[in-house]
């Protein structure tokens, strides 16, 4: 099998990484979707993660918690899971670096663009811990911005559905599924596929999104060598 992407930004829930769980880690769960990720490294594929914290912490449904606190929580929510990513990686003998947008020295290296692409030319995996590492931008938003910055091919969004649709798939079955759609269209629709902020800053750095599901995690290999799943957006 020959990959069809030579750069990819893969973003992750944290919610997948709890597996059955449904909260914290299954380390199982993390080395079996590794394991997958490694089947595209092994093909050459230069891989970037950003990972969501909905398994230990959303900030959205924290009450009256202050939001920047409450999202500041959410970003070293996404840090524990960047960390586990790591150390799955190198038990299957991958090398990984994690950088984070907010410095902390004795755990992770901080976010250097030029640094997390000379890791991608020396055939590392960089994991991006923080998100932005602002408030009121959210992991799908730091996913957009490092595709960009890092100058990837495509953004993998693995969620828990397998592509777009019209409406919830899980609440109506008259849900219909895309095969293709443009940034535009999910701005207009206001579809829940990520936020605005995101779909607006892969549309002006015209950069596609695939959407697929995660339970399978071989769809990770399926998506890289070009096979037809989940929805593209495209421009």
């Amino acid at each position: 099998m020959q990959p069809v992407y030579k750069r990819v930004l893969l973003k992750l829930s944290g919610e997948v990484l709890a597996g059955d769980k449904q909260s914290g880690i299954d380390f199982e769960t993390v080395v079996g979707i590794c394991d997958s990720i490694k089947e595209c490294y092994d093909m050459g594929v230069e891989i970037g993660i950003v990972v969501g914290g909905g398994n230990f912490w959303r900030g959205r449904s924290s009450g009256d918690m202050d939001r920047t606190r409450a999202d500041h929580i959410g970003m070293l929510a996404t840090v524990m899971n960047s960390l586990a990513l790591a150390d799955a990686f190198e038990q299957l003998g991958v090398p990984a670096r994690v950088q984070t947008a907010i410095a902390m020295q004795q755990i992770a290296e901080p976010y250097i663009r030029n640094k997390a692409t000379r890791h991608f030319e020396k055939g590392r995996v960089v994991i991006f811990g923080c998100g932005t590492g602002n408030p009121f931008f959210t992991t799908d938003t730091a996913a957009a911005l490092r595709a960009a910055e890092i100058d990837a091919d495509i953004i993998f969004k693995a969620t828990n559905v397998d592509g777009i649709y019209n409406k919830d798939p899980n609440q109506f079955d008259d849900a219909q599924k895309y095969d293709k759609i443009t940034h535009m269209e999910i701005l207009k629709n206001s579809l829940k596929v990520m936020d605005s902020t995101a779909a607006s800053l892969c549309r002006d750095n015209k950069i596609p999104v695939l959407v697929f599901n995660l339970n399978d995690p071989q769809n990770i290999v399926r998506a890289i060598v070009g096979e037809n799943i989940g929805t593209v957006v495209t421009e």
